[in-house]
């Protein structure tokens, strides 16, 4: 015997599957279009992670970008200046409680510190009420490029030539004329040196941010960490981790301070632009004193399983529409990832150093 038919479904019953099957459906096509299954050929947070690990060399249980790097603490003392213009608790007048990061670019762990000519610095403000503050920020006063798929064909460009060890000039000139955005950042390369220490750098946030007051207002920003220490010396030859000693060093004297300075930008300062400068007459309000009190091992210290991501905000902070920052999210999303799920190695060893591999940026 046959079972009956089901009664017919009311138009509004199939309208209501309808909308059901629509709803996964475009789930599914967002899913598959973010991890490039629909097209290949587009720039995803992979694509870009694997660009980096393929410039810096493979080191499992260590971040893709920024992996040679010693974990720091402290706190940040506000001078409750930027409280006009930002409701976040970070910039009304107190303490609020650090674990940074301090570093230099690449992926290889056993670079020489002389081997480049930027340090970078990753904060993470832990607030009263619970929220947090990540920044990233790098000691070069702008970007190379504005947007995700020119940075990673600069990496493309800049991949070295098997035969020489080198990059290919030609390629790499072929980049250059493709984006003279790049001057303002080459010009400063040319006369950029390796500092001797990460202490008197100055680190900027190249990213521009939003404030928000109390009465909602929008105020466009970029900020940057200036150092009280004086100015960098050259840094000591025939030492490839001399960074680690010096900070260690400087500690040991007393705490290390910087002056986080917020610019604010005036009508018509490009907010989604980073290798652009801003006009040096911006004003700029001193909002208060990050004083780092000591140093950790990267591979065991506080900073290891932080990710720095640059969109984590408290309330009174907001993303600008710099195009770079979701794409900094998301890579440093993908580096958490694959680190974590790694072991860390010690080189010309098959054993694992522990169980727990140390922090991607």
């Amino acid at each position: 015997m046959h079972d009956p038919l089901p009664p017919p479904r009311s138009p509004r019953q199939s309208w209501r599957w309808a909308l059901i099957v629509a709803t996964v459906t475009a789930a599914a096509a967002g899913f598959a279009y973010v991890g490039g299954w629909l097209t290949p050929g587009r720039l995803t947070p992979a694509r870009l992670v694997d660009g980096l690990q393929q410039a810096g060399g493979l080191h499992p249980g260590y971040r893709r970008n920024h992996a040679k790097g010693v974990c720091v603490a402290g706190y940040f003392e506000s001078s409750g200046r930027a409280g006009a213009y930002s409701t976040a608790e970070v910039f009304a007048a107190g303490r609020t409680p650090v674990v940074g990061r301090l570093a230099i670019p690449g992926g290889n762990p056993y670079a020489p510190d002389s081997s480049v000519p930027i340090r970078s610095m990753a904060l993470r403000f832990n607030l009263p009420n619970g929220q947090q503050w990540r920044t990233g920020m790098n000691s070069m006063p702008v970007f190379p490029v504005a947007t995700p798929q020119a940075f990673y064909a600069q990496m493309v460009a800049s991949r070295k030539d098997p035969a020489t060890g080198k990059p290919d000039p030609a390629r790499l000139a072929a980049f250059f004329a493709a984006h003279p955005e790049t001057a303002a950042f080459r010009a400063w390369a040319r006369s950029a040196r390796p500092s001797a220490s990460f202490v008197t750098e100055s680190y900027y946030g190249l990213n521009a941010f939003y404030l928000i007051d109390a009465h909602g207002q929008r105020h466009a920003v970029r900020w940057r960490m200036a150092p009280e220490a004086g100015n960098g010396v050259a840094a000591p030859a025939g030492d490839d981790n001399y960074l680690i000693a010096d900070l260690q060093q400087r500690l040991a004297a007393g705490p290390q301070r910087w002056h986080l300075l917020v610019t604010l930008a005036a009508p018509g300062d490009p907010t989604n632009d980073a290798t652009k400068v801003w006009p040096a007459d911006r004003t700029t309000v001193d909002a208060g004193t990050l004083v780092l009190t000591g140093e950790q091992p990267q591979d065991s210290g506080p900073c290891r399983d932080i990710n720095y991501d640059p969109t984590v905000l408290p309330a009174g902070i907001a993303i600008s529409d710099d195009p770079l920052l979701p794409a900094r999210s998301a890579a440093y999303a993908d580096s958490y990832l694959r680190r974590t799920s790694e072991e860390a190695h010690v080189p010309g060893t098959t054993a694992p150093v522990s169980t727990r591999p140390e922090a991607a940026r």
